[in-house]
């Protein structure tokens, strides 16, 4: 597999909406309960796919001979990834979350090799460096000395097992042998996701209303606003483009440009905080990109 200009702005698209969707979850922490956050985004997720896959939900439909699949599909991707990142939005700092996720890359290598015989090289691993560098000079603002303070709390935590379960998510959308119905329809196949991962996100959330006894909704436009947004964006969109772009580039590969969204985040926070881009900005944006050039560009013998 190969990075092509348009891979690359597939997968460079859906760091930018989970950038937003970190700020939104963010803002949100005291109207929601994270969980529950989670449950609403996908429910509302489901009711945009319905006019264009709702025929998968049907007795009839090639979902459900691979139900099992879908299953473990949509607990990876829509019960755990984003609820496990609200919680730690709500229980540690956005510079730890941001870091712990970071460590992405590596899990989709040490994924890649312990479950599915996909072999480690030397460029990712260089890239894989460069990558991270590029993060750390976003995460302390241009000073090494920033992270010298850093301590890990029970959040990072839920970020590190949100990374991992992405990193599965990731390669297990590459196993072959989905109806062709789904696999050739993005809608069919996202729906069949959801509808699933709905399941998890609805237990998932009835425990955490049960378990949290000062659980409440606040409703209103804030609310709402952020509902629609992280719904259409982090939701459908960038698990569109995501596919397209493993599918296109590779698990690896596609890996590295989820080092982009604290990137992103950074430059979304100095919008709306009014803070103008700095120098250490557009050097962590060189080592980012660097690590994604540095390893993609393997030896054909190698390519997989």
């Amino acid at each position: 597999m190969t990075l092509t200009p348009r891979a690359a702005l597939w997968l460079t698209l859906p760091p930018l909406f989970w950038a937003g969707n970190a700020v939104i979850g963010r803002l949100v922490q005291g109207l929601m309960p994270p969980v529950t956050l989670n449950f609403m985004r996908w429910a509302l997720a489901l009711l945009i796919l319905l006019p264009l896959a709702g025929w998968v939900l049907r007795r009839d439909s090639p979902l459900w001979p691979h139900w099992k699949r879908f299953a473990v599909l949509g607990l990876l991707g829509v019960g755990c990834y984003n609820a496990l990142q609200y919680m730690a939005l709500k229980t540690s700092t956005p510079i730890n979350v941001t870091l712990v996720a970071a460590s992405m890359p590596v899990w989709m290598l040490a994924v890649g090799r312990l479950f599915f015989g996909q072999a480690v090289h030397g460029r990712q691993l260089v890239g894989t460096a460069l990558s991270i560098a590029g993060v750390l000079v976003v995460l302390s603002r241009g000073d090494a000395h920033a992270l010298l303070t850093l301590r890990l709390v029970p959040g990072d935590l839920y970020v590190l097992a949100a990374s991992i379960a992405w990193a599965f998510y990731s390669w297990l959308l590459l196993r072959p042998g989905d109806p062709p119905a789904l696999r050739g329809n993005w809608a069919a196949f996202l729906m069949a996701q959801v509808a699933l991962g709905l399941v998890w996100s609805a237990a998932f959330a009835a425990g955490e209303w049960a378990l949290v006894p000062d659980a409440r909704i606040i409703w209103g436009w804030p609310l709402a606003l952020a509902l629609a947004y992280v719904a259409v964006f982090p939701a459908v969109l960038a698990y569109r483009y995501w596919g397209l772009g493993v599918q296109a580039a590779g698990p690896t590969a596609a890996a590295f440009f989820s080092n982009l969204t604290p990137l992103f985040a950074a430059l979304m926070s100095a919008a709306f905080l009014g803070e103008a881009p700095q120098l250490f900005h557009g050097l962590a944006f060189a080592l980012i990109v660097g690590g994604i050039v540095v390893s993609s560009r393997r030896h054909r013998s190698l390519d997989t």
